[in-house]
């Protein structure tokens, strides 16, 4: 039997690159005459630039840059031919703050706009960007501040980071010069900039935002938009209201005044890493992710993945950390069957080992669909 494993990174616990070595591992110690074929994927949060190196190559470019408290770490971006691929998880992401420090009033995606620097610095003619895994809500503020183009106050002084502080801007300290580079926002999310499904009524929770912070951040991002609308040339009209506006806490909205596009980020990494071509060549396809729920069925990469699946006649199964899908939810997202790291195990040991009850999912699943469509 021929099985393509191609899952999405478990949360906190495992990334896509290890999630996939573990359940071919497992599949491996029950089926060992499969032939299995592992694609770790990405919807542009975090793995983004790992699955594309590991699968096309290229250079990664390491950058002094600032964390979402404008912490100094080192960061990279993939450099392929002339194309710059970045996450802004690596700067800002959820995992660089623990949960109970988490304040998305304050944190910034200044580093991002560190690397998008670095990125046009280095002749790149395109910066694909990942949204995924924020811990920010600044509208993509401290991207624009690091590029020469921050948001200012009455006084013309710099406002300090975070998301809070726009409440108060009248303006910005410059125009960013990108040389050229196209900017291609690769993201899982099609949410508006504001609103009850916006960046900070959706998300904001997430990141520590309370019930009035969430108040207070929708209100500074809608008049953070009329800002960028009148200051940013050729910064489309309504801005705020287009799909992907508000992902990683409104960094979105930045990028699409920039005069950036939107992709979904899984059909983005689909087409980049020839997904579909190895689907067409196996028996059964294994995805997975850290919680397979609602937000799965819409854009990410267990939707992706089955949607592959179901165009070229492959049954789909789901191995995820939790299960909150029903089965018929499941069925009409053409997924055959989900299976769970806590109900296999437990959450202590799902949580403490995932790598071990993953593999040993593996094993069982194989033992139930490791033979061949025709015999089953």
């Amino acid at each position: 039997m021929r099985v393509l494993v191609a899952p999405d990174s478990f949360g906190g616990t495992l990334s896509a690159g290890e999630a996939a070595a573990a359940i071919a591992a497992g599949w491996a110690r029950e089926a060992p005459d499969d032939t299995v074929v592992t694609r770790p994927l990405s919807d542009g949060g975090p793995g983004l630039v790992d699955v594309i190196r590991a699968t096309l190559g290229g250079t990664l470019v390491p950058v002094s840059a600032r964390g979402p408290r404008m912490e100094e770490l080192e960061a990279s971006f993939l450099l392929l031919d002339d194309v710059a691929y970045l996450e802004c998880a690596t700067v800002a992401g959820l995992q660089l703050v623990p949960k109970d420090e988490r304040d998305p009033k304050v944190t910034t995606t200044y580093g991002l706009g560190l690397l998008l620097a670095a990125a046009v610095e280095s002749g790149a003619r395109r910066a694909v960007i990942g949204l995924g895994g924020s811990v920010t809500n600044d509208g993509g503020a401290g991207l624009l501040a690091a590029l020469g183009a921050g948001p200012v106050g009455v006084s013309g002084t710099a406002l300090p980071p975070g998301g809070a502080a726009l409440r108060v801007c009248e303006g910005l300290a410059g125009v960013p010069a990108l040389r050229g580079v196209e900017i291609v926002a690769a993201t899982d999310v099609d949410n508006p900039l504001t609103g009850i499904h916006g960046a900070s009524a959706v998300y904001g929770p997430q990141k520590g935002a309370s019930d009035n912070d969430v108040q207070i951040l929708d209100a500074a991002l809608e008049h953070w938009a009329t800002v960028l609308e009148r200051d940013l040339p050729g910064c489309p009209p309504g801005v705020a209201s287009l799909p992907g506006a508000g992902a990683a806490g409104g960094l979105g909205v930045a990028l699409l005044a920039l005069g950036g596009r939107r992709e979904a980020g899984i059909g983005l990494v689909r087409q980049l890493i020839g997904f579909d071509a190895a689907v067409a060549e196996v028996d059964l396809v294994i995805t997975g992710e850290g919680s397979f729920d609602y937000q799965s069925l819409r854009g990410k990469v267990v939707a992706g993945v089955a949607s592959a699946a179901a165009e070229h006649g492959a049954p789909c199964v789901v191995l995820a950390g939790q299960v909150a899908v029903g089965r018929q939810e499941a069925a009409a997202a053409h997924i055959d069957e989900a299976r769970s790291l806590v109900d296999h195990a437990g959450l202590d040991r799902a949580m403490n080992d995932a790598a071990a009850v993953l593999t040993d999912l593996a094993a069982r699943t194989a033992r139930d669909w490791s033979r061949p469509r025709s015999v089953r």
